[in-house]
């Protein structure tokens, strides 16, 4: 082949290139274009906008609605939640398996939209679509399981009977990391105890809810059981809703300091409370580990989501004798992270959310540096449109550098060396956090006994994911408290009665 062949085709490739990136943008758009931006219909006049991440430009702008209309969203939804509240669990099963089918119907149009609003490559967008589906199917199957009990008074002269009932309305906050996945994981129990819902987004992501509010209607959901109520007032919000009685249960996804004013407004009338809040998550490699599966487990618990999330990887404490193989592998594992907007075929890391995330990482790397760690890859923002920061490594992070005590939610890792178990354990739990931590030990008697000395509501033992829907997700201390997913999840959404029937003649 001669040299203006070979030209040819490398033009040839590149056009086709360009029609898939055009084709996929005119996808992109249309499922932006197809979301309903005020789904309270209030006549709402204000807007915000939502931008991508990837570019910096503004993709939508739904409404921003007030207190006033959050109160008449919080009537609907109390008013909805009674009637619902009397169906049966087999009718409510029922509309929840047909909103899996339709989620999983519609997987390319929510997952082209999380990734316009949150930035995620697109097969991590495909990936979360199915993992929020999976709660839908999850409490589908639940509520046809509701707890109960029968059982004789010791004493004698009566039977005691426990059921369940719905707490009431709900109020359910949701966070940008995961936009699709946290408010199932939130939606779904609710409907399937008999609950209505006020459903707040986070401004940054509000777009995913709408569609699948959306599609929970269409499965047969009540129009006003689950309210979506998209404002950019978010501590107002809060402050107005928690202060109402009719609000019986609240779930929050977020920091710890949004979480603890949410639990002290929650005190004032008694109102049960799920929260997931920051994490600070240990991953202790110790010699004995596979390498390989050390390695590769540390990169998806770092990378996922771009390192966007409350149980990713956030410190990487290394055993000495496995260190510096561990630290060779890691980094090339790292190196080979493909940068760019999360549409693009082949790319593995999307942009972060904002600019602010950017100046963090950048402040972190910079202080982590400037006290005597090693920058082995990484540690820049490109410069062009977009938020973004590339995969970065940080080799012997010192204990003094802003970056090994503080939550970096981002592609960053930091990597610090330790000679023993008990130094392990305790560097590990050197934190008011304790949501997830991983062990990676070809000993499992060593991996379980490590795991049980672990600060933290979530083990990842020789693996880098502990998310699961049959799994209880939550944290201890600062971490948050009440659980999400599994058989727990729905008990957050419930209420124990007990009947005490007396019995003549016991």
């Amino acid at each position: 082949m001669s040299a203006r062949d070979d030209q040819q085709l490398i033009e040839r490739s590149a056009a086709v290139a360009r029609d898939v990136a055009q084709q996929e943008r005119e996808r992109s758009d249309a499922a932006i274009a197809s979301v309903v931006l005020d789904r309270l219909e209030l006549g709402t006049t204000d807007t915000f906008e939502v931008h991508d991440p990837a570019t910096g430009r503004v993709i939508a702008t739904p409404a921003d609605h007030s207190i006033d209309d959050a109160l008449v969203a919080l009537a609907r939804a109390d008013a909805a939640g009674r009637a619902w509240a009397r169906t049966t669990a087999r009718q409510r099963s029922d509309v929840l398996h047909r909103a899996y089918g339709l989620i999983i119907e519609q997987k390319d149009r929510l997952a082209r939209v999380i990734t316009r609003e949150m930035g995620k490559p697109l097969a991590e967008a495909y990936g979360e679509v199915q993992y929020a589906a999976d709660y839908v199917r999850w409490y589908a199957e639940e509520a046809l399981r509701p707890a109960g009990n029968y059982r004789e008074n010791p004493a004698g002269g009566s039977t005691i009977l426990t059921t369940r009932a719905p707490i009431g309305t709900t109020l359910l906050i949701t966070p940008w990391n995961f936009p699709m996945a946290m408010a199932t994981r939130k939606i779904a129990p609710a409907i399937a105890v008999g609950c209505g819902a006020v459903v707040k987004p986070a401004a940054l992501t509000p777009l995913t809810t709408l569609v699948v509010a959306e599609i929970f209607v269409e499965a047969g959901v009540p129009a006003e059981l689950v309210q979506v109520v998209t404002t950019t007032d978010a501590s107002g919000f809060s402050k107005a809703l928690m202060a109402d009685a009719r609000v019986r249960k609240v779930s929050f996804t977020g920091s710890t300091g949004v979480g603890s004013v949410l639990l002290g407004q929650a005190a004032k009338h008694v109102i049960k409370s799920s929260m997931e809040l920051g994490g600070n998550a240990p991953l202790l490699v110790f010699d004995d580990a596979d390498l390989e599966r050390a390695v590769e487990g540390a990169v998806v618990a770092k990378l996922r989501n771009g390192g966007q999330s409350c149980v990713a990887a956030n410190r990487i404490l290394v055993q000495s004798g496995i260190a510096d193989a561990f630290v060779e592998g890691f980094t090339e594992r790292m190196r080979q992270a493909v940068l760019g907007n999360g549409l693009a075929e082949g790319v593995t890391l999307g942009p972060v959310i904002d600019d602010r995330a950017v100046s963090s990482f950048s402040r972190l790397v910079d202080d982590a540096v400037a006290k005597g760690a090693d920058l082995r890859t990484g540690g820049a923002a490109p410069e062009g449109d977009g938020h973004f920061f590339e995969a970065t490594v940080l080799d012997r992070v010192p204990d003094d550098a802003e970056i090994a005590n503080t939550e970096i939610f981002g592609p960053v890792a930091a990597i610090a060396r330790f000679e023993s178990e008990h130094e392990a354990i305790e560097r590990a739990n050197s934190t008011p956090f304790g949501l997830a931590s991983y062990v990676f030990s070809q000993d499992i008697d060593r991996a379980l006994n490590i795991a049980d000395q672990l600060d933290a509501g979530m083990v990842g033992i020789n693996q880098g994911i502990v998310s699961n829907v049959a799994a209880p997700f939550g944290g201890v201390k600062a971490s948050g408290l009440g659980r999400e997913g599994s058989g727990e999840g729905l008990e957050e959404y419930q209420e124990i009665r007990f009947y005490n029937l007396g019995r003549r003649g016991a």
